[in-house]
């Protein structure tokens, strides 16, 4: 079962799936599930319900070089 995606009060995605962030990174979702078991990643996950999920925040900075 996939990480509900979570909206804002416009509608937007604060919070995404494993599955999305990594289509939105163009990695696979087993890197990221292995960025957050090893602590090893430059973004970190969230817990939603007992599964992972991404801040779109996140996904933005590190795109942009905002991250390292």
């Amino acid at each position: 079962m996939e990480t509900p995606i979570r909206h804002n009060s416009f509608g937007l995605p604060v919070i995404v799936p494993t599955s999305e962030a990594a289509r939105i990174l163009n990695r696979h979702s087993d890197t990221l599930r292995r960025w957050a078991s090893r602590r090893t990643g430059p973004i970190s996950p969230v817990r939603v319900n007992g599964r992972l999920g991404w801040r779109v925040s996140d996904l933005q900075a590190l795109l942009a070089g905002e991250v390292k």
